[in-house]
């Protein structure tokens, strides 16, 4: 099942037509796709028993993210090994986790706003939450996902790796520095669920390039690795790392340009595509 937030009302969508929730179930259902994760599993019962077939035609361009008030998120960083090389770092033994703020979050069309010249992406799978997950085991993590989605860890690396201790959180937060979508696909849907291709690019040209069967940690052990530690909420949002080819590491670095269309996919769930500008305090040319 493939569920989405169109115009800020949840329906279920097949193909390009899509039904809206609420309406289909006469109120039992929120339009609110994330009141939907706090009874994820009656949601999923009555969806597949009783929700009528899509017939309503929709544009990608008026989807919202398919999670958007999440009470945690979590981020994981070096779950790549050649991520982690190309970050001079060695593979961690533990997940390497941070969070990020909820408020970064936009939609698979929404516009990256670049507060600096030192702006990175990262493709990453993307989990949301659909039940509680405290203390789960590896074996019974995938129970506790709603669904996989695409997502960009977008990074002010100056920002990120100021200071004494890095701001991974604060770097990574900025306004429209997490777009995710187009869809929420259930783990059902997926023939390969831990082994899915992903790769984001720039005007044809693929900058990120991998599959997620070789992350480090697989969204089983990190489900149980961090519920280990914090209950998982519904509605809360896993991102599971990037693969290599970030703009830091190449030599010379590169980094994200206004006028520029960053486009990221995940086979079997869908693409975002984020045009980029300059924000406010992005810097202008000389006269």
């Amino acid at each position: 099942m493939r569920i989405a937030s169109r115009l800020g009302r949840s329906v279920i969508v097949q193909g390009a037509l899509c039904v809206d929730v609420e309406n289909a179930s006469g109120g039992v259902f929120s339009h609110h796709i994330d009141d939907l994760y706090q009874n994820w599993p009656g949601f999923v019962e009555w969806a597949r028993a009783s929700a009528p077939a899509p017939d309503q035609p929709f544009a990608v361009s008026e989807l919202d993210a398919p999670a958007q008030r999440p009470r945690q998120v979590f981020a994981i960083g070096l779950n790549y090994v050649d991520h982690a090389a190309e970050s001079g770092v060695t593979v961690p033994s533990s997940a390497t986790v941070f969070t990020k703020f909820p408020t970064w979050l936009v939609g698979p069309t929404a516009t990256i706003e670049l507060p600096s010249t030192q702006v990175d992406w990262e493709v990453e799978l993307v989990a949301v939450i659909g039940r509680t997950a405290d203390r789960v085991s590896e074996a019974d993590a995938w129970n506790y996902v709603a669904g996989l989605t695409v997502g960009q860890d977008i990074s002010e690396r100056a920002v990120q790796l100021a200071g004494p201790v890095p701001q991974f959180s604060l770097g990574k937060s900025y306004r429209t520095f997490g777009p995710i979508g187009p869809v929420l696909v259930t783990p059902d849907e997926l023939e390969r669920r831990d082994d899915l291709e992903l790769q984001c690019s720039v005007a044809g040209r693929v900058l990120q390039k991998g599959r997620t069967g070789q992350m480090v940690f697989s969204v089983s052990q990190l489900i149980a690795q961090i519920s280990a530690v914090c209950p998982m909420l519904p509605g809360d949002v896993l991102f599971t790392g990037t693969p290599p080819g970030v703009g830091m590491a190449r030599k010379p670095q590169e980094f994200l340009q206004p006028g520029t269309t960053l486009i990221s996919e995940i086979e079997g769930i869908g693409r975002l595509v984020n045009p980029v500008v300059a924000g406010g305090d992005y810097p202008q040319p000389a006269e």
